[in-house]
């Protein structure tokens, strides 16, 4: 049954008031975070490592302030399943369900002692809205539009000196329930360029599921994570993350664009189990694909 309409909006009201008291202060913090990483952009020329390393100092400051909001203040927990080396420098792969799905990431990245470091694809539009965008400019971070002709422009300016191919789409791939097959081109053109760096190590893939009672991958809003207390009374949130040596990718192209589509499958596969293990009241804590799980 749906509440009464004066009653929706007395509860709308209330979140909307609980929303500007706790992510007001955060909208600060991130407006002065934008206007240092704007101070930090002339800098980043002469003194290249000297600027990232400051921005990304900035940038943890923002990204643990609004995690902390999910977790601590607004009562969502993480059910983490996959272990990390400390303070490595890898691509990271995920499939994309919300808005949500970054303080899942970051949960990983706060384990790993990598929270500043991230560096998102993001969309294009973002970068209109206020504060998130700027910051997200000034941070450099690829802005895409999903057009490849205008993305390889975007990702040429992040990376510089890929050399840029294409490959034959395979065919008969099995059938996925849970996500689509991903965009192989820039994947494919990141581990070209970065696997010549040398603090470059793995490509973690990330699972990332979420619950809400019994319906499987119904995951809150940005607006719900700011201004619903208890998260966890209502949704249930999972990220899981295998490491792959970049060493041990394949070297062609093509080979590779493959290798990202099988772990596709083998992403759908495990978002399969916890569905299964949805529907029979199974905790995902417990089962088999999330044995080391701890929350967060």
């Amino acid at each position: 049954m749906s509440q009464p309409p004066a009653r929706g909006r007395a509860l709308f009201a209330l979140l909307l008031l609980r929303c500007i008291v706790v992510a007001g202060p955060w909208l600060a913090h991130l407006f002065v975070a934008d206007l240092l990483l704007t101070l930090l952009l002339p800098l980043s020329v002469p003194f290249p490592t000297l600027s990232y390393d400051a921005a990304s100092q900035v940038a943890a400051s923002v990204w643990l302030a609004v995690q902390s909001i999910f977790t601590h203040v607004n009562g969502a927990k993480i059910t983490v399943s996959g272990t990390l080396p400390l303070q490595e420098s890898a691509i990271v792969v995920s499939n994309h369900v919300e808005w949500a799905d970054f303080y899942l990431i970051q949960a990983l990245a706060i384990n790993a002692g990598m929270l500043g470091r991230c560096r998102w694809f993001a969309k294009q539009q973002l970068r209109w809205i206020p504060f998130l965008g700027w910051g997200l400019w000034a941070m450099r971070m690829p802005l895409v539009s999903r057009k490849w002709t205008a993305d390889k422009k975007e990702m040429d300016r992040v990376f510089h000196g890929i050399v840029w191919m294409g490959w034959p789409t395979s065919h008969k791939k099995p059938i996925l329930h849970h996500t689509l097959y991903p965009r192989t081109r820039g994947f494919v053109a990141s581990v070209s360029h970065l696997r010549r760096v040398p603090r470059m190590q793995a490509v973690y893939d990330v699972t990332l599921a979420y619950a809400k009672g019994n319906k499987f991958m119904a995951a809150p809003t940005f607006w719900q994570t700011l201004s619903v207390p208890n998260l966890s009374k209502t949704w249930d949130f999972y990220v899981h993350v295998d490491r792959y040596p970049l060493d041990e990718l394949p070297d062609t192209d093509e080979d590779l664009a493959l290798w990202l589509e099988d772990r596709w499958v083998e992403k759908d596969a495990r978002l399969e189990s916890l569905r299964e293990a949805l529907a029979r009241g199974e905790s995902w804590e417990t089962i088999d694909s999330a044995k080391s799980s701890k929350d967060f």
